[in-house]
């Protein structure tokens, strides 16, 4: 009888096409996936002394393939969510930078000087920072999360 019930054929569940995740959920990871590529993003700038605007397609290929795996429909809202995602990770990203630049020289650790840079201070070492050609990667990115997104 045991060997019997071993042997016995294995059946699948018939195939369902999964249902989308919800829209709160989808946002949260949206935010997450968006701050997590946005550190990498910083790690990689802040070891290497550049920008590296090209992660901004990275962020925006990011978002676009979390959305698709989302299994949110095609259509504006999709792209809408692929640039947000992209914004977010580059405006995450470019205040890392600054914020870790800053907080090195003055003896504070990361969270610190994340937290206590201000926005104007923030917002002239991020043009400072940044190139043309990265200006011209963060744009493309987010034509790349606009077209592909959709």
């Amino acid at each position: 009888m045991l060997f019997r019930l071993a042997t016995a054929p294995f059946r699948m569940a018939p195939d369902r096409p999964h249902s989308p995740a919800s829209g709160p959920l989808i946002l949260l990871l949206l935010l997450v996936a968006s701050c997590g590529i946005g550190a990498i993003w910083a790690l990689i700038s802040l070891s290497g002394g550049k920008q590296n605007g090209w992660m901004a397609v990275i962020a925006a290929l990011d978002a676009i393939w979390l959305l698709r795996l989302c299994r949110v429909r095609a259509g504006p809202w999709r792209a809408a969510g692929a640039v947000l995602a992209t914004a977010i990770a580059v405006a995450f990203a470019n205040w890392s930078i600054a914020a870790i630049g800053m907080g090195i020289p003055l003896g504070l650790g990361p969270w610190d000087a994340f937290v206590r840079l201000g926005a104007g201070h923030a917002w002239t070492l991020i043009w400072l920072a940044n190139s043309a050609q990265d200006l011209a990667w963060i744009g493309a990115a987010l034509v790349v999360a606009a077209v592909l997104g959709r």
